[in-house]
């Protein structure tokens, strides 16, 4: 996932129609008995997370989403469910990762690594080689390409514990997973290690999207995640022997483009049905754990908030349309093609609202705006009282982002960010470790949230 920042203009809301401070809360009320006694959210969730899996990009199990989500929305007998087609990249991780330090000729200690997304093979009797261990890009330009040539680079700069916001460090550290091959790549390196951008200790490494921009074919060398006890491990054994080799094996492999989907549903306005407010998430995961935090708990939240409105007969003054945009995780393909193709059709978006920050207890909304503009919206603060949601200034989402034309207003959901990084990215991402109360939370707030937007107007 990535946070973007945008300017929306100013604005001033006023009521459509008759509604009421205490309709509106009563409303709510409402959205929230529903969600928590009868709520879809949890069993989705199941049927996706264990029968489906991980869904990578131009992966089986992604098309299984596909077909999967919009047999849901069909039954749901919304107005208009449809596939948007996209390229998406194809990249396969292939056999298991292996890796050991060799702290002398055949005494070798295993840890757990995973090819980085994107990333090359090594050869397929591996790499062996000398450790050169690093936390800036300035501190591997220092060392030079004379230490650095014919070594493995070990980027080891943890996330900052010391953060409250653990996505603000994430954000901090991400660069060295993005950007580690390239940088050590021009000094001569063979391969590099990353830290897994985690504030856990333990044996998971955690994969993420890479980069090889600016090296051409023959000037690439693999990368990979080490986990957050065995980046321990490599450093205090650099600290005892620099001499020690590190050694790894990874098969992954790029394939041309595949057709991928992104899909779409939406419930038509009765009032504005040309003002379109998008609730949406990411159908795609990495391939190592069943992607229930990222980004399955969006995607039934956001598909919740259709259900919810259907149930309650709630006819919506503007369009709500669902997007479960494809190829967030190595590409933010989707996100693009969703935005391209409403500008190519003159689509006015009034709000957009993305969910991809896990399941957990939600804490409150980020808003993407000026001071002045977030005073106006603050004023809904009031109706979340009761149920712990705060308002705040910040980034929205990845797949949303391309929307931005200086009017529709962003948002994101943004649950308590404590766990989140555990699991991220990680084989440790899997559905027992959501909580079906959280989870429902969530989608609720979105569909209160979502209905205020609605009956409030520029």
């Amino acid at each position: 996932m990535r946070f973007i920042i945008v300017l929306v203009s100013s604005l001033t809301f006023i009521p459509l129609g008759s509604q009421t401070t205490q309709k509106d809360s009563f409303f709510i009320d409402r959205i929230y008995d529903y969600v928590l006694s009868n709520g879809n959210s949890y069993d989705w969730l199941d049927y996706l997370s264990n029968q489906i899996g991980g869904r990578l990009s131009g992966s089986i199990n992604y098309d299984r989403s596909v077909k999967w989500s919009k047999g849901e929305l069909d039954l749901m007998e919304i107005d208009s469910v449809w596939l948007q087609p996209v390229m998406v990249p194809k990249w396969v991780r292939g056999a298991p990762e292996y890796a050991h330090i060799e702290t002398s000729p055949g005494n070798n200690i295993s840890v757990p690594v995973s090819a980085l997304g994107g990333s090359i093979a090594t050869p397929s009797i591996g790499i062996s080689a000398n450790v050169i261990e690093v936390k800036s890009f300035k501190e591997l330009k220092d060392i030079g390409r004379d230490s650095v040539s014919g070594k493995i680079v070990f980027f080891n700069r943890p996330m900052d514990v010391t953060l409250i916001n653990t996505f603000e460090a994430y954000g901090r550290s991400v660069n060295q997973r993005k950007e580690g091959a390239v940088q050590a790549a021009k000094l001569g390196a063979v391969a590099v290690i990353i830290r897994s951008l985690t504030t856990a200790f333990d044996d998971y490494p955690h994969t993420g999207s890479m980069s090889y921009e600016g090296l051409s074919l023959n000037e690439r060398i693999p990368a990979a995640a080490i986990s957050s006890n065995g980046a321990e491990l490599l450093s205090t054994m650099l600290s005892l022997n620099p001499e020690i080799k590190f050694f790894f094996r990874q098969n992954s492999k790029n394939f041309p483009d595949v057709l991928n989907h992104t899909v779409i549903g939406e419930i038509k306005g009765s009032k504005k049905p040309e003002e379109i407010i998008v609730v949406g998430a990411h159908l795609d995961s990495w391939d190592l754990g069943d992607g229930s935090h990222d980004d399955g708990a969006g995607i039934v939240q956001s598909m919740e908030v259709l259900k919810i409105f259907k149930q309650l007969d709630y006819v919506p003054n503007r369009t709500i349309r669902l997007v479960l945009f494809a190829n967030e995780e190595n590409g933010l393909r989707g996100g693009k093609k969703y935005a391209e193709v409403a500008n190519m059709n003159n689509e006015k978006h009034f709000f957009a609202i993305e969910s991809d920050a896990g399941g957990f207890t939600p804490r409150g909304f980020s808003f993407e705006t000026s001071d002045k503009e977030f005073q106006s919206l603050k004023k809904f603060e009031e109706y979340f009282q009761d149920y712990g949601i705060s308002f705040f200034q910040g980034g929205s989402g990845a797949d949303i982002g391309p929307l931005k034309d200086g009017k529709i207003i962003l948002a994101g959901l943004r649950p308590d960010p404590q766990r989140y990084f555990d699991y991220h990215h990680a084989a440790s991402d899997t559905f027992d470790k959501i909580n079906k109360r959280e989870l429902e939370l969530g989608a609720a707030a979105i569909a209160s949230l979502i209905y205020l937007m609605d009956n409030y107007k520029l």
